[in-house]
């Protein structure tokens, strides 16, 4: 229940700010829920579903503006070629994390 409150909490906080715009409120509201429900147990197919909602711009990679959560709070740990950004592998790198 905590994970839902802070998750919903990181996307209001995301909406109030002006630099979010023309984000579908929806897919960030998604990606909020489902990374809440990650555990050790999740797959790479929810985390390749995760990663298509945090990619808002579409561009194929995550960066720290797009960045939410857990996957905020890990980026630099997650972003192992130190490109500022995250592709879908470094992404799984999440489950690594959530054991």
């Amino acid at each position: 229940m905590k994970k839902i409150i802070l998750s919903l909490a990181v996307v209001m906080t995301l909406f109030s700010c002006d630099s979010v715009k023309n984000v579908n409120t929806s897919n960030l509201s998604d990606a909020a829920t489902l990374l809440s429900s990650l555990s050790s147990n999740s797959t790479v197919q929810q985390i390749t579903t995760l990663f298509g909602l945090l990619d808002t711009n579409k561009d194929e990679a995550i960066s720290s503006t797009e960045a939410i959560g857990s996957v905020a709070d890990n980026f630099n740990v997650l972003d192992t070629d130190s490109n500022s950004s995250l592709n879908l592998t470094e992404l799984t790198g999440l489950l690594g994390l959530l054991k």
